[in-house]
C-alpha cells in the first residue's frame, strides 16, 4: 500500500557492548546535498535496480555502502520494522530494526569518504535517559557539535510544520560522542 517512489529505508542496529544496548550511528558527510554534517542512521532510497526487493534490503545495502556492514553475515539479524515517517525531503522513510550478535563484525567497518563523516554509537538507553550518556566521551558544550550550552544532555524546541497541516513539532536533540543526535534520527529511536 506504500507509494513506488520517494521510499527510503534506514536500519536500527543495535548491539550489545559492556552490558548495554548500543546503536550505529553516523555523522554525514559535509559534501552531501541533504543534512550535510547531522548524524543519521545508515540508509537511503529504496533502489529496485540495485536489487532492493523490500525495506531491509535497502538498509542494509545503504549499510553496506556507508560503513562497509557486510551485506550478509550470520551475525546480523532483521528483527522487523517501525512505523514509517515523513523527513523534511518528502521522503517516506522505513526504519528496519536489526541486532548484530557479534560486535567484531564492526572492528573492520570503513567510513564511505562521499557519504559520511564518522561512525559511532551511542547508548540505546539513554534516549530514554540522556544522563545516562555522561560516560561517553561527549561533543564540547558549546562546540559546534552541541552548540545548547544551556543543556547538558538534551534540548527540545517546538515549531509548527507547515507542510505537514501546521502541525506543532517537538524537535528533541540528545548529546552523542558526535553530532547531536536530532530530527527523524531521534524521532525514530523515541519511537524504538
Amino acid at each position: 500500500s506504500e507509494p513506488e517512489t520517494k521510499l527510503a529505508a534506514v536500519l536500527v542496529l543495535l548491539y550489545e557492548k559492556g552490558g548495554e544496548l548500543r546503536v550505529l550511528l553516523t555523522t554525514r558527510s559535509k559534501k552531501m546535498r541533504t543534512h550535510a554534517g547531522q548524524t543519521a542512521l545508515p540508509g537511503g532510497r529504496v533502489d529496485k535496480q540495485e536489487g532492493d526487493t523490500n525495506f531491509a534490503d535497502t538498509a542494509l545495502r545503504e549499510a553496506h555502502e556507508e560503513v562497509g556492514l557486510p551485506l550478509t553475515s550470520p551475525d546480523i539479524h532483521v528483527l522487523g520494522r517501525l512505523n514509517s515517517s515523513i523527513s523534511l525531503h518528502r521522503l517516506i522513510v522505513v526504519p528496519v530494526v536489526g541486532v548484530l550478535t557479534r560486535p567484531y563484525v564492526l572492528n573492520d567497518l570503513k567510513a564511505s569518504e562521499d557519504e559520511v563523516d564518522n561512525i559511532f554509537s551511542h547508548p540505546l538507553e539513554a534516549i530514554l535517559d540522556p544522563s545516562i550518556s555522561s560516560k561517553e566521551p561527549l561533543s564540547a558544550v558549546g562546540s559546534e557539535d552541541w552548540p545548547y550550552e544551556d543543556s547538558e544532555y538534551y534540548n527540545t524546541s517546538d515549531s509548527v510544520v507547515e507542510i505537514l497541516g501546521n502541525t506543532t513539532y517537538r524537535m528533541h536533540r540528545f548529546r552523542s560522542s558526535g553530532s547531536p543526535i536530532k530530527g527523524l534520527t531521534s524521532d525514530i529511536l523515541v519511537s524504538l
